[in-house]
């Protein structure tokens, strides 16, 4: 069973590569808005980080490796200018949207 279990996450992260796709997966998590969104936000943030090389995506996003793993832990609170460094270094950006009402 383990195996499959890699063959996902191996997967996944070869498509995080892609920036498309790793908007969409960062846009789906923001989209369902339950009570753990940040973590789960940091979490699907970090799986893009993971799919880059985590101590070359820091290179890239000139934060300190350490630094790095600390704003995107499940206790992370990163500063914006760390978000979109990694946002950055990942071909991403950062965008407001007006919120759809939800139908009662």
């Amino acid at each position: 069973m383990p195996k499959k279990h890699r063959d996902y996450e191996t997967d996944l992260l070869e498509r995080l590569k892609d920036p498309e796709y790793a908007a969409g997966y960062l846009n789906a998590v923001l989209e369902d808005t339950d009570i753990d969104i940040k973590e789960r936000f940091l979490l699907a943030l970090r799986d893009v980080a993971k799919a880059h090389g985590m101590s070359q995506f820091a290179i890239q996003a000139s934060i300190a490796r350490e630094a790095m793993y600390r704003a995107l832990s499940e206790e992370g609170n990163p500063q914006l200018d760390t978000l979109l460094a990694i946002l950055h270094a990942s071909g991403l950006t950062l965008s407001i949207n007006v919120r759809k009402k939800r139908k009662a």
